[in-house]
């Protein structure tokens, strides 16, 4: 779906990151990675390759920007670029477009 894989130097950017299980959203399993805990400079190239690559879909009533690559889905919450803190990814299988398919969506909250 996405013009443009990742290029190495953002690929072994995600690969080298800790990334966070969101467990605060069990309902949604997902990880994060938080900007001020990662190299600057490869965040704001992966958040900028992200919306540039990407594609547009939901997540209930509100459009997000997503961008697959091996598997996996990453986005933002869509804020202005200076204020993204957080890039997130799950499987593919976990997007709200296929537990839409699935008919397993959680209730919105």
């Amino acid at each position: 779906m996405n013009t443009l894989p990742f290029p190495e130097k953002i690929k072994e950017f995600i690969h080298d990151c800790q990334w966070t299980f969101a467990k605060t959203m069990p309902q949604w399993p997902h990880e994060y990675i938080v900007r001020d805990k990662v190299d600057e400079e490869l965040f704001v190239k992966m958040v900028q390759h992200i919306r540039k690559h990407g594609y547009e879909g939901n997540f209930y009533k509100r459009r997000i920007t997503y961008f697959d690559e091996d598997g996996l889905v990453y986005w933002t919450m869509g804020e202005p670029l200076d204020q993204t803190v957080i890039i997130n990814r799950c499987k593919k299988e976990n997007t709200y477009e296929a537990r839409l398919k699935k008919g397993t969506l959680p209730k919105y909250e």
